[in-house]
């Protein structure tokens, strides 16, 4: 049995910091992590559910014992490069990926307390098995959810993770399912002076459809959201009619029969602008994920753990460095903190004191469940609909540092992000040790899931479907 190396683990955080790869593009980020597990006695499965950069890394104790899952994300996102430690934007390599959201950390702190969970089960004999996920594409690719549908979470009987942010305690209350849809217009090109008549714009067409979706936000429900960016524009010469254009939506809603509401009277908007334009509308399904269904069973014992772990700590040097990143980010962003979400709303004005007179959070949130759904989207709504589900989150960043911002990249390798990782370990061991000592604990949260979600989980994935960027990296492969 090989004890865990914080050392190492840093290292590895690091060097995914580095790699800053692309959704379904974290080959490096991916391999490191499987060598990694597999130098501590895990059995590896790669190209989990026919994606290439997903993963698991199991090991069990005997048989027929309770499965724990934890869960773990490596991603990067596009555009936001930046150099460590700098508090003005410098790009370390240009147009390059940068870690905003942490996930760095994220995969590196389960990959900790799967394997202290690891040698938890050898020591004590138990009869269990731990299971790290490899989760990747998380960022706007849902990969969970597509690992849902093929059955890759089935196994585990719940699942646990955190998220790196600003503040530290339990993440409570649902969050929005989703569905991501290219939609293509094919027309007929033509001289814009001299022959107008014979040309058909595909162009006119999305953006027909784009004003559609900003007369229909007017009548839909407060917590649904359409957003869109247009993808291709059918060229840059505007003395041509565009032959061709495509747009990328995407809907949420509260659950997945709301966004499927939203999604037929989509659908009308982009069937009316080809027929005013007398073009050929394509709609493809690029992804989809489930509302989270909160487990307040795992919440609980998530929260215990937090308090017998305690808060993160901090030295001088830790305020100071916070400091210079504190200064430059706007006074606004103290309404965006996490912790004022999953806090007691009686309570959220001593909180915001708080955070205006702290640079960095040095304390646990007060458990406060919440059935209430956050505005914004986690495919961990789709694991938490086959198996009960619960995340906490550590601080490892500046207050004030907005999330998927390049002030996040600049501290993601930071003496305290660091230390919110390593928190992070410690909290979801002790808690995977709880779930371990306490089988009945795994029953009740069964029994929750089914009364909160119903019986059966219909996946928003299509039957047998892969990401598109993975069918197009299967098909150059060919």
């Amino acid at each position: 049995m090989k004890k865990l190396n914080n050392k190492d683990l840093i290292s590895l955080a690091e060097d995914i910091w580095d790699y800053a790869e692309l959704k379904f593009e974290e080959e490096k980020s991916s391999k490191a992590q499987m060598a990694f597990l597999k130098d501590y006695g895990f059995a590896i499965e790669d190209n989990l559910a026919g994606i290439p950069t997903a993963f698991k890394a199991e090991y069990e104790y005997g048989s027929e014992g309770p499965c724990l899952a934890i869960l773990g994300e490596f991603d990067a996102l596009s555009g936001l490069s930046q150099v460590e430690d700098l508090t003005e934007r410098k790009e370390k390599a240009k147009g390059a990926c940068g870690h905003g959201c942490g996930h760095h950390l994220l995969g590196s702190g389960s990959i900790g307390a799967a394997i202290n969970i690891r040698n938890y089960i050898e020591e004590n004999k138990i009869k269990a098995k731990v299971i790290y996920f490899g989760c990747p594409a998380e960022e706007g690719g849902s990969a969970k959810a597509f690992m849902a549908r093929a059955g890759a979470f089935n196994e585990a009987d719940l699942a646990i993770s955190w998220h790196p942010f600003n503040g530290t305690g339990v993440l409570t209350g649902s969050m929005q399912a989703n569905k991501q849809v290219y939609v293509r217009f094919y027309g007929q090109g033509a001289h814009a002076a001299s022959n107008p008549q014979l040309g058909r714009s595909a162009l006119d067409a999305l953006e027909l459809v784009n004003v559609g979706v900003n007369f229909l936000r007017e009548h839909i429900e407060d917590t649904d959201r359409i957003h869109y960016a247009i993808t291709d524009s059918g060229g840059s010469s505007p003395n041509v009619v565009q032959p061709y254009a495509e747009g990328l939506y995407l809907m949420r809603s509260l659950d997945v029969k709301g966004v499927e509401k939203l999604y037929e009277r989509f659908k009308k908007i982009v069937e009316g602008a080809g027929l005013m334009t007398e073009t050929r509308p394509e709609i493809v399904f690029d992804k989809a994920c489930s509302n989270i269904v909160p487990n307040r069973t795992i919440e609980e014992i998530l929260y215990q753990a937090l308090l017998e772990e305690g808060p993160v700590k901090y030295t001088d040097e830790d305020l100071d460095y916070a400091k210079k990143f504190r200064d430059i980010l706007p006074e606004e962003n103290l309404n965006a903190e996490m912790s004022l979400k999953f806090g007691n709303p009686m309570d959220k004005q001593k909180e915001l004191n708080y955070l205006r007179e702290h640079l960095l959070y040095d304390k646990i949130l007060d458990y406060y469940h919440k059935e209430t759904a956050i505005m914004g989207s986690s495919d961990v709504g789709d694991v938490s609909n086959v198996i009960p589900t619960s995340q906490i989150i550590v601080a490892c960043f500046a207050i004030g540092t907005a999330v998927h911002s390049w002030q996040e990249v600049a501290q993601g390798k930071s003496s305290y992000a660091i230390k919110g990782m390593l928190k992070a370990v410690d909290v979801l061991t002790n808690a995977g040790k709880k779930i371990l000592d306490n089988p009945e604990l795994i029953k009740k949260a069964k029994e929750e899931l089914i009364n909160r979600r119903g019986k059966e989980f219909i996946s928003p994935i299509p039957e047998g479907q892969l990401p598109l960027q993975v069918q197009k990296m299967k098909g150059k492969n060919k």
